[in-house]
């Protein structure tokens, strides 16, 4: 490998935890490292490059946009940004949009129009339930809001507010819900907590009991969304839709974009409330006017879905010859390998040595999410590399 972790190690905050390889070319679901070793990208930056590496027409969108204009702050109108906003509507149960640069910028304004609309409409209730093990990113709001307590407790007190109860867990949500509850924030499949699904009904039951007490409900798709789970969007799903929702990760295809989605009553946002300098910049906007027009009109949905089913079948079969494999959870291409040992960080160790990048999102828990145009040879291909992988660790 090149000098690059030496240099790295010098000048870089070490705020995580790197694979020790250094990748620096991709196309479709594959990518190299810097001594010309290919691998299938099955981390897939974290769920971002939804269309692969080096999608042509996506090239095309971002270069054509930055020999254009690609920034000039949200003092101005441009096409781009309306053109994306009025496609996020068109193709969802939302009237309003607000674009940021992240996952977690966009959890942060759909927490600030939560609680604002808790001032104007619920005698200035604040309060967010959230759950346990969830991710909603690494500002202070947001980890405040995350229920996982070792992102939380390095960084002193958290911004208060937030209320945690078990993921899946109807009761548990009604008995925390106060007046003082502003939002209810749930994820409708949990990423970074493992892949965890919840039974079926439990969102149509969150749904009808935030109709009953008068509350909001907010959806992190910041991972689930735009085809994520096999439809545009993981609340399509459970057939009820929430007052926000927010997006990230695969909205531009790898290029860094947030948004914030809301139902006209929960649109409470007035200006000067909420800004963003870089956010919604013509340049990220047209990469996800391009990314979300290829998945929402095109045939890329219908391949996730044949994909998801392939892998999950795929990854089942290995519990007949690995006693250590628990079981497979997940939706479309977010697939959880769940074993009965921590040694997930081994496997995928395992697997990247041989040409397959996968994820231990924890410690008895591989995760693969590929792009959403992965094919099915790619999937055999990335389920026999686990598969070695698997007995190298286990027979080791």
């Amino acid at each position: 490998m090149s000098d690059i972790p030496a240099r790295e190690a010098k000048v870089f905050m070490q705020a995580g935890r790197r694979m020790p390889v250094t990748l620096v070319r991709g196309e479709g679901t594959r990518v190299w490292d810097d001594e010309g070793k290919a691998y299938l990208d099955f981390v897939d930056g974290i769920a971002s490059t939804s269309l692969g590496h080096a999608d042509p027409g996506l090239v095309e969108a971002v270069s054509s946009q930055i020999g254009t204009l690609h920034h000039v702050s949200n003092l101005f109108y441009t096409v781009p940004q309306i053109e994306l906003a009025e496609l996020l509507v068109k193709h969802s149960a939302f009237d309003r949009v607000y674009f940021q640069n992240s996952g977690a910028e966009a959890n942060e304004a759909a927490i600030k129009l939560a609680r604002k609309w808790g001032q104007l409409h619920r005698n200035g209730a604040y309060e967010i339930i959230s759950t346990t093990n969830s991710f909603h990113g690494r500002t202070m709001m947001t980890v405040s809001a995350t229920g996982t307590p070792r992102y939380r407790e390095p960084f002193g007190p958290s911004v208060p507010g937030f209320v945690f109860v078990d993921y899946d867990d109807i009761e548990a949500l009604r008995a925390a819900t106060t007046p003082q509850t502003a939002a209810i924030l749930l994820e409708p499949v949990q990423g970074e907590g493992g892949v965890n699904v919840p039974a079926e009904g439990y969102l149509a039951q969150v749904r009808a009991w935030c109709d009953a007490q008068g509350i909001l409900l907010i959806y992190d798709e910041v991972q689930t969304g735009v085809g994520r789970l096999g439809t545009l969007w993981g609340y399509q799903q459970s057939g009820v839709a929430p007052d926000i929702m927010t997006l990230a990760k695969g909205l531009a295809g790898g290029v860094p974009i947030g948004a914030v989605l809301a139902k006209e009553h929960a649109a409470v946002f007035e200006p000067g409330d909420h800004g963003s300098t870089f956010g919604g910049n013509p340049l990220s906007t047209a990469a996800g006017l391009y990314v979300l027009r290829r998945i929402a009109e095109g045939d890329v949905l219908a391949n996730v879905q044949e994909r998801g089913e392939q892998l999950e079948r795929s990854l089942a079969s290995l519990e007949d010859r690995f006693p250590v494999v628990k079981g497979v959870r997940g939706r479309g291409l977010l697939r959880g390998l769940e074993l009965h040992e921590d040694i997930a960080p081994d496997v995928v160790s395992a697997a990247l040595a041989r040409g397959l990048l996968a994820n231990p999102v924890r410690p008895n828990v591989v995760r693969l999410m590929p792009p959403l145009t992965v094919s099915a040879t790619e999937v055999d291909e990335a389920v026999a590399i686990l598969e070695q992988a698997l007995a190298s660790v286990v027979n080791s």
